[in-house]
């Protein structure tokens, strides 16, 4: 049963963006699947083969849930040599105790948060590998080669944008959305690439709910008034910021 004023625009790929839907339906939310890319494979297994006998022991850092399903793809995560392993937040987390792996988990899930965990602290001359998609993140692996450390990526996944008319925007307004959910920087461009040259109903009025501080500070940049930092992308960050969200809606 529909019990909130919020009309949200879930833009993940398709089997996260129905998953996500069902647990905002039992919340009472009415949402609308837009996906936006999909995933692909994005590295061999010759190429994780190669980074193993180059690395010894490294810290190994996950930025996703895609990262570590397309990565345990390769080669079971369980075999692995590894130091330690880090989670970006907590459904990485979650995917990586899904598979047997204890992950340490920031308690800020965003880039900044990873960064002050204390593995991270001392690691000149270690070795660091981050595990991502196709780009993004930049930041973690800009901060730890200023700490010393050798910093590596397997880019175990490719995003995949599909082909989004600007005719959709249209088919949002029917759905009558008023909140979108956002949750990288290439997510919000790619979105506001679609609507720069629409009405100014998005910026102005829609409720933009972002999963990081890094994602609210370029929502702002780009003119968009109305941001929430979720402070994660997981399910429960983004139930909490939709009832403060829902609660400024009724505010006003």
């Amino acid at each position: 049963m529909t019990k909130h004023k919020l009309k949200i625009l879930i833009t993940r790929p398709e089997k996260a963006g129905r998953d996500l839907q069902g647990c905002l339906q039992q919340q009472g939310y009415q949402s609308y699947c837009q996906p936006c890319f999909d995933y692909q494979d994005g590295a061999s297994l010759e190429q994780l083969r190669a980074l193993q006998r180059q690395l010894t022991r490294p810290l190994v850092i996950f930025i996703s849930v895609a990262a570590v399903e397309f990565a345990n793809k390769l080669m079971p995560i369980s075999l692995w040599s590894t130091k330690e392993v880090i989670a970006v937040g907590a459904a990485t987390e979650q995917a990586l105790k899904t598979l047997g792996i204890n992950a340490l988990v920031p308690t800020k899930h965003d880039s900044e948060g990873l960064l002050a965990l204390q593995p991270l602290q001392n690691v000149q001359t270690k070795d660091v590998l981050i595990v991502r998609g196709d780009g993004g993140r930049e930041l973690i692996a800009e901060d730890l080669r200023r700490r010393g450390a050798s910093v590596h990526y397997l880019e175990s996944y490719q995003r995949v944008w599909r082909n989004c008319s600007p005719k959709v925007i249209k088919t949002w307004h029917q759905q009558q959305i008023n909140c979108i959910l956002i949750t990288s920087n290439a997510l919000l461009e790619f979105i506001v690439s679609l609507i720069d040259n629409s009405d100014n109903y998005w910026q102005e009025q829609c409720l933009w709910i972002v999963a990081s501080n890094r994602i609210a500070l370029k929502a702002e940049e780009m003119g968009i008034n109305r941001v929430i930092n979720a402070h994660g992308a997981n399910t429960t960050a983004i139930i909490n910021a939709l009832a403060y969200g829902q609660e400024l809606s009724h505010s006003k």
